[in-house]
């Protein structure tokens, strides 16, 4: 059945997890105390970079919420959070522009974007069953041939998942660093700013970055599981 390594690997990953997420929070509420000086909204600069690259068929909207800012490549929307959409400041910039990002990587035929936007019927459902495999197959008894096969569903289930999350990896990094090229280039903020800004996305990065690797060290164990029970 599932072993000590299981709980040490899970604590592990929570410790990492709790520890960024706590660091991103903090970070976000110390840049957004640096004010822009030319007093910009984030929805403004999400609505002037979309119009510096071309974009007229994305539209920037409110969303309920923290942190819930994301792009929307199905209807074309960039979805940002009532504080970010309203306040003007450096994290704010930083959230608006990174999301705008995902959209020039849309309308640019990013293939990262692309590859990930393929997988993600794939991960929906591996989401849903991968756990309820592997389980299956542990109480069926791996050792067995029906355990064993269910067993080894539910990791190429994880499999995907895992691969999704590494693939999101280059598409989050690319958006933080259109998004800072063109704050800078275009200077939308002063070199306060920009730290400010590029500080948070990079705590952002690294929610994604954790969570891959957490990812990948669950596939390996279960991974490990499989082959032992061939043993």
């Amino acid at each position: 059945m599932i072993g000590t390594e299981y709980y040490i690997i899970i604590g592990v990953i929570s410790l990492f997890s709790w520890l960024i997420s706590n660091t991103l929070k903090r970070k976000f509420a110390q840049h957004s105390k640096i004010q822009l000086r030319n007093g910009m909204s984030g929805a403004e600069i999400a609505e002037k970079m979309l119009a510096d690259h071309g974009i007229t068929n994305v539209s920037v909207i409110s969303t309920p919420g923290r942190l819930t800012d994301h792009y929307n490549p199905k209807d074309k929307t960039v979805n940002l959070s009532e504080a970010v959409y309203n306040q003007r400041n450096a994290a704010s910039a930083a959230v608006a522009a990174h999301e705008v990002g995902h959209a020039v990587q849309h309308a640019q035929a990013y293939k990262w974007l692309e590859m990930r936007s393929n997988l993600v019927p794939m991960v929906t459902v591996s989401s849903k069953f991968s756990q309820y495999l592997i389980m299956g197959g542990l109480v069926l008894g791996a050792a067995s041939s029906l355990g064993y096969w269910v067993l080894a569903g539910g990791v190429v289930l994880m499999g995907a998942a895992t691969l999704f999350s590494f693939i999101t990896l280059p598409v989050e990094y690319d958006a933080s660093n259109r998004a800072l090229a063109w704050l800078k280039n275009k200077n939308i903020v002063t070199n306060e700013e920009f730290k400010g800004s590029k500080d948070a996305l990079k705590w952002a990065a690294r929610t994604y970055l954790v969570a891959a690797l957490g990812s990948l060290a669950m596939l390996l164990y279960w991974a490990m599981k499989l082959m032992s029970s061939r043993d």
